[in-house]
């Protein structure tokens, strides 16, 4: 697949393994700020988490394969988004994704969420994308409200977090025909 530009100098490309040691150093480098929300980084201790990880993307079963994609930005890995859980009897699924903190505040993120709804809906064939975020994550709950996401509701403690507790998670959802219909 040919990398997906969402701004002159950021692109999206199917993740790889040699992507193995960015993606350590970046989790690596940021666990408090990472580790807050997301569970992954508390058992990703080194490289070879790392490439497992990548390997079990790479290696999924035709029918369970996932697109999920490195976050380029100037040339520097920042983050991942993907599709989890894509359910396509019923033309749904999931995004998910995560973003370096020094990538934040530019953009990257909704542009990037917003070429995977076009992916999702236009190429995929999909009828419905949920996102789903940790209460209090407002960074990430506002992607989605950005989007033109409808709000669901609350999963109650939807996601066990790496510190063995629990958290509520904000559902998110949009329609194929009610993104045809955003001005994105």
């Amino acid at each position: 697949m040919k990398p997906i530009y969402i701004a002159e100098d950021v692109y999206l490309r199917e993740l790889e393994i040699a992507d193995a040691p960015d993606m350590f150093n970046l989790i690596n480098s940021q666990r408090n700020y990472l580790g807050r929300w997301l569970p992954f980084v508390e058992n990703t201790r080194d490289e070879n988490d790392s490439r497992s990880f990548i390997q079990s993307v790479i290696n999924a079963p035709t029918d369970r394969k996932e697109h999920i994609f490195a976050i380029i930005s100037e040339g520097t890995f920042a983050g991942i988004i993907g599709f989890k859980g894509t359910d396509h009897d019923n033309k749904k699924t999931e995004i998910g994704y995560w973003l370096g903190e020094d990538f934040q505040g530019r953009g990257i993120m909704t542009l990037a969420v917003e070429a995977l709804c076009h992916m999702a809906f236009n190429s995929m064939g999909m009828n419905r994308i949920q996102i789903l975020c940790a209460v209090g994550n407002t960074r990430s709950s506002n992607i989605p409200r950005r989007l033109g996401f409808v709000f669901e509701g609350v999963e109650r403690e939807g996601e066990l977090l790496a510190s063995g507790k629990f958290t509520d998670v904000e559902v998110f959802s949009i329609l194929k025909r009610e993104f045809e219909h955003t001005d994105m």
